[in-house]
């Protein structure tokens, strides 16, 4: 057994992540397509991702890979239609860390104003720490160019 006697500063184990994304879309449609990208459509900058999401008060975000196998990445702590959805769970991360992941929709200048945050804690490893921005801008990008899309 090893054990270390560096102790990690506060600073080292939070995460904040936060984003405004304006929209040229109406709220429900806004909404509809944010379930849709963080579900069946999700991806990476590198590939598809497709995962579940069950879209109630306390169901489950995971990416199920078949034969009972997959990988939990959170709960749906609050969900209001067309304006809210939260999630908390470990995400893409698989050690003790938790997050909050928060999603607020509201109506702004003839379409979607969205205020983005993840907040985590725990023992952040590097490789995530770096990687996090890029990938919530492109998941959030792609759901913009969805709605954008439907919305014409």
């Amino acid at each position: 057994m090893t054990v270390t006697d560096n102790v990690p500063g506060i600073e080292s184990l939070s995460l904040l992540v936060t984003q405004e994304i304006h929209v040229k879309a109406p709220l429900e449609t806004t909404f509809e397509c944010l379930l849709e990208q963080l579900g069946p459509e999700n991806e990476t900058p590198e590939n598809k991702m497709p995962m579940k999401l069950e879209a109630w008060p306390g169901g489950r975000w995971f990416r199920d890979l078949g034969d009972g196998n997959g990988h939990f990445w959170g709960h749906v702590q609050a969900i209001k239609r067309p304006t809210l959805l939260e999630i908390s769970g470990p995400l893409f991360m698989s050690y003790g860390v938790i997050s909050n992941l928060q999603y607020r929709l509201s109506e702004a200048n003839g379409g979607t104003l969205i205020k983005f945050h993840h907040k985590a804690f725990g023992l952040i490893q590097d490789e995530h720490r770096k990687g996090v921005s890029q990938g919530w801008s492109h998941t959030n990008a792609r759901m913009k160019e969805r709605a954008e899309a439907r919305a014409k």
